[in-house]
């Protein structure tokens, strides 16, 4: 896990938000900079290798450019995972009509689910599209929430489409509703994204990993002190992460839609 809480003090209370401060004004350089440039390759980085090689020092190398250039645009490391998060949150503010599960029910094919519901459902697919193309994403949800243009755009459109409607007695109920959507899409992505960071570093992918330490469990299980697990192993439904998302999505919009006041 990546820190990201400030740890400046009353120094860092003192210091104006990256989102309030002006780009400097371009200067000729044999490599001109931009936050933009700045934040795509950081992007470009973490994408390749996580977010453990992203550091001002890389970033500058990348953009042939020595760090010390870097911080006319930024002050710290924190302010550009503030921005790599916001340009992912960007990705996640439309729908993406070419990923390769656009045809998710991002709302309910019958007509059946409420606005909110597929408001939320569409924002959940987008986020995982987004958190699979960068997987460091996952990372850096479920800390403070985001302030960037992208982050709040995004917030305002969910919290919108659940403020005033049936059901919904007050913004408290809404953020219980959106906060329990967001704590499944933290679980999930971060489960989903780690068993691809173990995919890369070790090689093997899960049914290679399965028949790799198989023999071992079948051995565990046959001495019958975990019947309940047994019975998962081998009667449980193996799903896909596509559809096992799904399914735990809608669990999780069922159980809102259950709570709803009555009438809702």
């Amino acid at each position: 896990m990546v820190r990201r809480d400030g740890a400046d003090g009353a120094a860092g209370a003192a210091r104006s938000s990256v989102w309030e401060r002006p780009e400097p004004a371009a200067r000729p350089a044999p490599s001109p900079l931009s936050r933009e440039r700045i934040v795509a390759a950081a992007v470009e980085l973490a994408d390749a290798d996580g977010l453990e090689a992203v550091s001002l020092r890389k970033v500058g190398a990348a953009l042939d450019a020595g760090p010390m250039r870097l911080y006319r645009y930024l002050s710290t490391k924190e302010e550009l995972l503030d921005l790599m998060a916001d340009a992912v949150h960007g990705e996640i503010a439309a729908p993406d009509p070419d990923a390769p599960d656009a045809g998710a029910p991002d709302a309910d094919p019958g007509g059946t689910d409420g606005d909110w519901r597929a408001v939320l459902r569409a924002s959940a697919h987008r986020t995982r599209r987004a958190a699979l193309r960068h997987p460091w994403f996952a990372d850096l949800l479920g800390g403070r929430p985001g302030l960037g243009p992208n982050a709040l755009g995004n917030r305002e459109a969910v919290l919108a489409a659940l403020y005033g409607a049936p059901g919904f007695l007050g913004i408290d109920a809404v953020l219980r509703a959106v906060g329990t959507v967001d704590d499944y899409l933290v679980g999930a992505l971060r489960r989903e994204t780690a068993e691809l960071r173990a995919e890369r570093d070790t090689g093997l992918d899960k049914d290679a990993w399965r028949r790799s330490e198989g023999p071992y469990l079948s051995r565990v299980l046959a001495a019958g002190n975990y019947p309940a697990l047994a019975a998962a192993v081998r009667y449980g439904a193996h799903t896909d992460p596509a559809t096992a998302f799904e399914a735990g999505l809608d669990v999780v919009l069922d159980g809102i839609a259950a709570g709803l006041a009555p009438g809702g």
